[in-house]
């Protein structure tokens, strides 16, 4: 499955990022946001050919202003990865080949630090796609999914339904509705109460649709979820109690888009009325302070937050089907990348009236993803963690009752991005796993 290119449309991908307006403590959460950033992929016919990941480091204010300057050229056709957060927290960009010279003189002239965290970005996407279909060419010739390899949206589907089929009095697939592009949306409810409506647990994935790692995760979570019930008494007890509603793909259209089109598509693949840029960020869509800080009313943006709250079918969808449960008690959304397990606000730096109950539940969790293979994950609120992002799934669940909200950004910190290795999918979901558990288990001892 070779991934093609749409250049016309994906010319006016773009990203409008967090970049100034610190308060207090070094922290973005009070911001301006430069909503006419408009930041390109060349046109190229071999779109990422010697294109490299650089990562920068900015420590104080002047030096996140230089920054704002590099970015805001249009001459440097810049994309960026992770946006600047916290003072000491590094920028990931990636820098077109036709613009490594002169954003290395720039970044030399200004003073900014900066290392090359991804030499090739296209030979990363070719051992990529070639493991792609190495994988697809084996599951043909009839072996069974492969839940260390990443699959296709109608791959991850025809899974959904065989989990269901083997565990029939345990798993059921439900269609939540569809998408823009008139793509079906299920989800896999687990429950041992036989229809009886009990409390639930929201797992959300694949919301931004590049993060890869997060859908691959979700699947393998599942049939985690089949394999070990009666087996292991955690989740066993946890099912007793409360049902489980997963969403592996969050973002059909996107998830497509990436397999097909451009693998670094974020956002929706909804219309824009009067603008010909595509999409709107499906984790600012929600009707959590919505188009507050941390988004853009720039269609051409990669925060775009869209024409009003739940404006995408996706996000409606999802709220929909919660709001009409009625009892929800814990959410959790995965992305990539950056090892961290958040709770709310995105939106303020306030605290959340139950910040030292869910800090000391995702330091448990975070203790817990660690003690399988070391990896570290900061735990903090979303805003002063990372940066302001208003409209999103914790931070609507949380205003709606849902006390138990958290994000994972699941590996790893840079050196892959976005393109994290099939043979780190596995190891991923398993500590994953762990940290799920501990807070399933404090969702279980704590219903209210």
């Amino acid at each position: 499955m070779a991934i093609h290119y749409n250049q016309r449309l994906d010319h006016f991908l773009s990203f409008d990022p967090v970049l100034s307006g610190f308060v207090g403590l070094g922290f973005i959460c009070q911001l301006k946001v430069h909503r006419h950033l408009l930041l390109f992929f060349p046109p190229l016919s071999h779109p990422f050919f010697r294109d490299q990941v650089f990562r920068i480091n900015v420590r104080n204010g002047e030096e996140i202003s230089k920054l704002t300057q590099l970015v805001n050229s249009h001459d440097f056709k810049l994309n960026v990865w992770k946006s600047p957060s916290t003072f000491g927290r590094p920028v990931d960009v990636l820098v077109p080949s036709v613009s490594l010279l002169p954003v290395k003189s720039f970044l030399k002239s200004q003073g900014l630090e900066y290392s090359v965290t991804i030499e090739n970005l296209q030979a990363l996407l070719d051992d990529e796609d070639e493991e792609i279909q190495r994988n697809e060419g084996q599951e043909r010739s009839g072996s069974n999914f492969n839940y260390g390899a990443y699959h296709s949206l109608d791959a991850i589907y025809h899974e959904m339904d065989s989990i269901a089929t083997d565990f029939p009095d345990l798993a059921k697939r439900v269609k939540i509705g569809q998408t823009f592009e008139k793509r079906p949306m299920y989800v896999l409810k687990f429950s041992t109460g036989g229809g009886k409506k009990r409390p639930a647990i929201w797992l959300n994935a694949g919301i931004h649709s590049r993060e890869w790692i997060s859908p691959a995760t979700a699947i393998w979570t599942a049939r985690k979820i089949v394999s070990d019930y009666q087996k292991d008494p955690a989740i066993t007890s946890v099912l007793e109690k409360v049902d489980i509603f997963l969403l592996p793909v969050a973002n059909p259209d996107g998830y497509v888009y990436t397999h097909t089109q451009n693998r670094f598509w974020r956002k929706t693949r909804s219309l824009n009325p009067g603008s010909r840029c595509i999409g709107t960020d499906p984790n600012r869509n929600w009707n959590a302070s919505f188009a507050g800080a941390g988004t853009s009313d720039n269609p051409c943006s990669e925060t775009y937050h869209g024409p009003h709250a739940n404006s995408e079918v996706e996000v409606k969808s999802v709220v929909d089907f919660i709001q009409k449960h009625g009892n929800f008690k814990c959410f959790i959304d995965l992305h990539s990348y950056s090892q961290l397990l958040m709770y709310p606000y995105g939106y303020s730096i306030k605290k959340a009236p139950d910040a030292e109950e869910l800090d000391d539940v995702a330091r448990k969790a975070a203790e817990a993803l660690a003690s399988l293979s070391g990896t570290k994950y900061q735990v903090g609120p979303v805003c002063t963690t990372v940066y302001p992002a208003s409209g999103s799934t914790i931070d609507w669940a949380y205003d709606n009752g849902i006390k138990y909200s958290f994000t994972f950004e699941l590996r790893d910190t840079g050196h892959y991005g976005f393109l994290l290795p099939a043979n780190q999918i596995i190891p991923t979901a398993e500590e994953t796993w762990l940290g799920l558990k501990t807070i399933m288990e404090h969702v279980r001892d704590n219903l209210y």
